[in-house]
């Protein structure tokens, strides 16, 4: 009876799949992502996953599933952190209605370059390390997208011109935005942004180069304009029981890939930004510089955003938003 609920007991934890079988074993990851094989994060995960399988000499295999094939999008965090899958990659500020502290990196206007943007991740790393770890979340790297761009059907020279626009949303902070510009926020994924596009579902969006041209923007849109709004950033996590489980050797295998995929991720989205916005024009997008009558109006949008984050954001978001300040 008792080899029974043993068996039944391993049997259990293979199934799903967080590694709570012996650490001897080879194991078999399964990994979802929510973005396309074409994007640039999911092509340095599938290069971490590689790393993760040499360094362990196949002990650790990482499946990818990448463009939400596994899970969508918005159910990749819990389904990590309940065991149904050992680690996975999100959107930060995707969830940033748990706390405003995941949501710094897309407030818009805060942190517009690369430099700003790791500074503002060296000051939020520490509290989003502890609340993810209060999730039974190990965070393992974190990889910026370009910085955010306009994209629109006719050219955009103020703040006034996206009023009434049906305007892509990704998460809280951007509805927010639309709103205070007078557009009409609509949620939709990457993966379909075509069809939203072409449905007339939406008109408008902010989105990095990389995304616009993967997904073909010129089909749908004649213009791109780079107000570098924000640099938010994509994050890997695993389950804390799955991590655990591994034996030492397995885990230093897993961070030094995981150091080694942020680093490669920041000199990638680097590259992707000018790449991409050359992809953008050679197939005959209108790429515009902002005007300075726009620029102003959005960083009043942007100032006004972060007036009201400071009113009901939790004492932790306060605390990263004042390190990186100082």
């Amino acid at each position: 009876m008792l080899q029974k609920l043993a068996a039944k007991a391993v049997g259990a934890a293979a199934i799903a799949g967080v590694g709570f079988i012996s650490p001897a074993l080879a194991q078999n990851w399964d990994m979802p992502t929510p973005y396309p094989d074409a994007t640039f994060h999911t092509k340095n995960i599938k290069a971490f996953a590689e790393d993760v399988e040499k360094a362990t000499d196949g002990k650790l295999k990482i499946t990818v599933h990448s463009a939400g094939s596994l899970f969508k999008h918005p159910e990749i965090k819990n389904a990590v952190r309940s065991g149904q899958v050992p680690i996975g990659e999100f959107f930060l500020s995707l969830i940033s209605n748990e706390n405003a502290a995941f949501g710094l990196d897309s407030l818009p206007f805060l942190a517009t370059s690369y430099d700003d943007a790791k500074k503002l991740w060296a000051a939020q790393k520490p509290v989003v390390d502890k609340l993810l770890a209060e999730q039974n979340l190990v965070p393992l790297f974190s990889v910026p997208w370009p910085p955010q761009g306009l994209y629109t059907e006719n050219e955009i020279k103020k703040v006034d011109d996206l009023r009434g626009l049906k305007f892509r949303s990704y998460n809280p902070t951007l509805e927010l935005f639309a709103n205070l510009a007078g557009a009409a926020p609509v949620q939709v994924e990457v993966p379909d942004i075509p069809q939203a596009f072409t449905t007339g579902q939406v008109e408008a969006m902010i989105t990095s180069p990389s995304t616009g041209a993967n997904s073909k923007a010129w089909d749908y849109v004649k213009y791109y304009t780079p107000i570098n709004a924000w640099v938010p950033k994509n994050i890997v996590v695993v389950n804390k029981d799955a991590y655990e489980g591994l034996d030492d050797a397995t885990r230093e295998a897993i961070q030094t890939a995981a150091k080694a995929a942020q680093e490669r991720g920041w000199e990638m989205s680097m590259k992707e930004t000018e790449a991409k916005t050359a992809e953008l024009k050679k197939n005959g997008m209108t790429v515009v510089e902002p005007s300075d009558e726009l620029m102003s109006g959005l960083r009043k949008i942007g100032d006004q955003m972060l007036e009201q984050w400071k009113k009901t954001a939790s004492a932790d978001a306060k605390e990263a938003l004042g390190n990186y300040q100082k």
